[in-house]
């Protein structure tokens, strides 16, 4: 049976996933939003920045959400990004599948990552995002306009929220231009820790 598609997401208390320019990354605001996932055992472990680190249900969830990934689909803004910013051994460790008009060969990094550019639209991506990931789930990893073209297309099955208590004012909102009157949620968790609410909804048409 094939896996599921879902995206797992950070988001301030006022809607936005990430600072409007990618130079902002890494800023005070961005660090803030994040900042329940940095000390994490599984955060340190999958870095490779050494032992130790929190355990709990943040951790749990980390390693959850990671372990049911087996493949993962971005737009081209966040691998321009992330090319510059992730260390020699992606965090992935799976196929990528970048969505993107450039035509590129596949680039590979050890640990099992390899990014794959599709310049043929969001469709053939997941396609070929779910013969890579066989039973297990497809994540779409982001960034905000990336998730949001597959939840107006209806191709997204369910997400988690990280609602962290922390505002941007301005941004990148995760849903500035849903389309509301295709898609419905149903709220399946809500599971708070002493850092974030974790928020998980399933996704359908209406």
């Amino acid at each position: 049976m094939a896996g599921k598609v879902f995206f797992s997401v950070s988001m301030s208390l006022d809607g936005f996933i990430a600072p409007q320019s990618s130079e902002e990354l890494m800023g005070r605001q961005w660090m803030e939003l994040q900042q329940w996932i940095f000390p994490l055992r599984f955060f340190r472990e999958n870095l490779k920045l050494g032992r130790g680190g929190e355990e709990g249900r943040d951790n749990d969830i980390a390693r959850e959400t990671f372990e049911r990934t087996g493949a993962s689909i971005m737009g081209k803004r966040m691998f321009d990004a992330g090319e510059t910013m992730w260390p020699e051994e992606a965090p992935f460790h799976t196929p990528v599948f970048v969505v993107t008009h450039e035509k590129r060969d596949p680039w590979e990094r050890p640990g099992g990552t390899t990014f794959h550019f599709v310049h043929d639209g969001i469709e053939t991506a997941l396609d070929r995002a779910r013969e890579a990931a066989g039973d297990r789930d497809v994540r779409i990893a982001g960034g905000g306009e990336t998730i949001l073209e597959y939840v107006n297309a209806g191709l997204v099955d369910e997400f988690s929220i990280a609602l962290s208590p922390v505002l941007f004012g301005s941004g990148i909102r995760l849903f500035e231009g849903v389309d509301a009157s295709r898609v419905a949620l149903t709220q399946v968790r809500s599971e708070p820790s002493p850092k974030v609410t974790h928020l998980t909804y399933t996704v359908r048409r209406r």
